[in-house]
């Protein structure tokens, strides 16, 4: 059961939310380059990035990952170069590409989405991991260097992941990613000729240090072995820092 904060009354004796008397709209995203100890995001460019990218994701014997994005599989790489070139074009999404620092190659793509800085709300979308990133170390501290950048660089107040609710494998990456899952928005969506409920997902900043607490305990290199195996989960490590928080919310 979630506790919600105490209500406060306004003059007319209405429940409104917490006061926020300093609160003032943060800066957009720019755009710039997040370095870790595996990976590096750095703003997609794509005539540096997308004859890169469209290698890494032909390594995939077949095009099930597309099948929830909202474009490709891209069959060569003219046609990912026009989508790469359509891509760095926005700014909302803001579109960053994943470098392998090991082979200073890009390998994947992420961008910053419906970005609200009057709210401080803003979207990770456009998910693209190639076979060569996927289910490694390095997307992990990937969305890690991103949530950071977005919370303690920018400060912003809620983060928030959203897929077709028929997507299970990015419903479970969530929710090991530390996001709860908020509901089901119906009919929400139409592309590639179908309906689309879309399931909604958030962290907010009150849960931030926590969860990165959580992240960085799960990226340090002794919880690995010698073959490079996770000795802790990070589902493990943040179900637990879901569960911590939600006992002194109960306590309090």
């Amino acid at each position: 059961m979630t506790v919600l904060p105490p209500t406060r009354l306004n003059a007319y004796q209405q429940p409104v939310g917490p006061a926020l008397p300093d609160w003032q709209p943060r800066a957009r995203p720019a755009g710039q380059t997040l370095q870790g100890r595996s990976c590096r995001l750095e703003r997609l460019d794509a005539a540096r990035h997308a004859a890169q990218l469209h290698a890494a994701f032909a390594t995939a014997p077949d095009g099930r990952d597309w099948t929830y994005m909202m474009s490709g599989p891209f069959p060569d790489a003219a046609s990912y170069r026009h989508q790469a070139e359509q891509m760095q074009a926005t700014q909302d999404p803001l579109h960053h590409a994943v470098i392998d620092l090991a082979s200073g190659e890009a390998v994947g793509t992420m961008a910053l989405m419906r970005i609200e800085p009057a709210h401080g709300v803003i979207e990770v979308g456009h998910i693209a991991l190639s076979p060569l990133l996927k289910r490694s170390r390095m997307a992990t501290e990937a969305h890690y260097l991103l949530m950071r950048h977005v919370f303690e660089d920018l400060g912003y107040r809620r983060y928030e992941w959203k897929c077709d609710s028929l997507n299970a494998p990015s419903r479970a990456a969530a929710q090991r990613l530390g996001f709860r899952f908020e509901g089901i928005f119906r009919q929400a969506v139409v592309y590639r000729g179908r309906s689309r409920d879309t399931a909604w997902f958030s962290i907010i900043d009150s849960e931030w240090p926590a969860l990165r607490q959580a992240f960085e305990q799960w990226l340090d290199d002794g919880n690995f072995d010698a073959r490079g195996q996770q000795r802790q989960s990070l589902s493990a490590l943040t179900r637990a820092t879901l569960t911590n928080e939600h006992a002194v919310s109960s306590a309090a």
